[in-house]
């Protein structure tokens, strides 16, 4: 998945309001620009950090520039946006490349399902239905090692008893970890930060949801899908 326009480097000032930042260009100008993530970012807004912006000229958009990169300044990023796992994924699903996953005739996207739930892909056509959930994975705090999540979701622990009540129907749900950091070799859960959460994994793991991990390939030009990665507890 290419990005749309071409990246351009910048310095973070501040996150603020979950979906706000202030930033310094190069030229030395100071703009605010739109964060597509919810979460904490924890490790990912500390003052001064590199950051890539994607530039829009969409007369509909108030902010005209989207933050989506950390660079790490070692050859290594973290991509923030929480819908490229999405878009990534979906390209990865129509040519095939999840080895885990079938060549399916019909990959759907934000199907719904459940209680007033969205399923992020409902894979038909070869053998029984899949219901994919995928969760953007951005949290490091042990070196080579991702996490999830950053904060409490209530959402998230939702998403896997969905996910558990669709195995009980006769069907297979998958939890699909996309690792958006370059510098990790491994994913796990971090269980202190949502115990809630880790406790409806383990619900659902024992229903038999399966559980996936991916890294994704990422640079200034765009974000494709890596190599798959081991799942640790």
């Amino acid at each position: 998945m290419e990005f749309t326009t071409p990246l351009i480097p910048a310095r973070l000032i501040r996150r603020y309001k979950r979906f706000l930042a202030d930033v310094t260009l190069d030229d030395g100008q100071e703009v605010t620009v739109h964060c597509a993530n919810p979460g904490s970012m924890m490790g990912l807004a500390t003052p001064g950090t590199k950051i890539w912006l994607e530039p829009n000229d969409d007369p509909k958009k108030k902010l005209k520039f989207g933050w989506r990169l950390v660079d790490h300044e070692n050859g290594h990023f973290t991509g923030v946006d929480t819908s490229v796992p999405n878009r990534a994924l979906k390209a990865a699903l129509l040519t095939h490349q999840v080895l885990e996953l079938p060549a399916y005739d019909l990959v759907r996207a934000e199907v719904k399902y459940g209680t007033n739930s969205r399923i992020d892909f409902l894979l038909s056509g070869a053998g029984p239905d899949t219901y994919v959930e995928v969760k953007s994975v951005t949290l490091s705090r042990e070196p080579g090692l991702a996490a999830f999540p950053d904060s409490v979701t209530a959402r998230g622990a939702k998403h896997l008893v969905e996910l558990a009540a669709m195995v009980a129907q006769g069907h297979r749900a998958v939890m699909f970890y996309l690792v958006q950091r370059t510098d990790c070799s491994a994913v796990t859960l971090a269980s202190d930060i949502d115990p809630a959460y880790r406790a409806a994994f383990d619900h659902a793991m024992q229903a038999g949801v399966t559980v996936l991990a991916y890294r994704c390939d990422i640079t200034p030009l765009g974000v494709s899908l890596g190599p798959p990665l081991p799942f640790r507890l």
